[in-house]
């Protein structure tokens, strides 16, 4: 019994050791993400993440940004985001829906946030997308909490 409970235990450390809070995704020029989907275990306080724009347009003609909210907003922060303008990273100012949001980067930049999830349930939908003009409707992705 006590090997069992040994062995159980170092089971649990393991993957709580594994259990990674910081994301990295990519961009490039043909307006992909280099991932389809973002999963971070729900255990984290907050996570980091970073944007990389592989490509090498700049930031006036193919910039990306990485913006986070549940599902259902997507299209209305995005449509949003374009009125708000290059100075607001393309989301609108102090709003509830958008839940993280980097900077607007240009081809060879990179970003990094820290933002919390503790407010996120495992049980919503959420997508992060790119909300620079015209991109959000095929630079999209699900967020997920496991």
């Amino acid at each position: 019994m006590f090997k069992s409970l040994f062995l159980f235990g170092s089971l649990v450390f393991s993957y709580a050791a594994s259990a990674s809070c910081d994301l990295s995704i990519s961009a490039n020029d043909a307006m992909q993400f280099s991932s389809k989907s973002l999963e971070v275990d729900k255990s984290c306080k907050s996570v980091k993440l970073t944007l990389t724009h592989t490509g090498q347009l700049p930031i006036n003609i193919m910039g990306h940004n990485w913006v986070l909210s549940a599902s259902a907003d997507v299209k209305d922060v995005a449509i949003a985001g374009m009125q708000a303008g290059v100075d607001n990273s393309y989301v609108p100012t102090n709003d509830p829906r958008v839940l993280a949001v980097t900077n607007v980067v240009g081809g060879g930049e990179s970003t990094t946030i820290e933002f919390s999830i503790e407010q996120l349930s495992a049980e919503q939908s959420y997508k992060f997308f790119c909300s620079f003009p015209g991109h959000f409707a095929v630079m999209q992705g699900d967020f997920k909490l496991i």
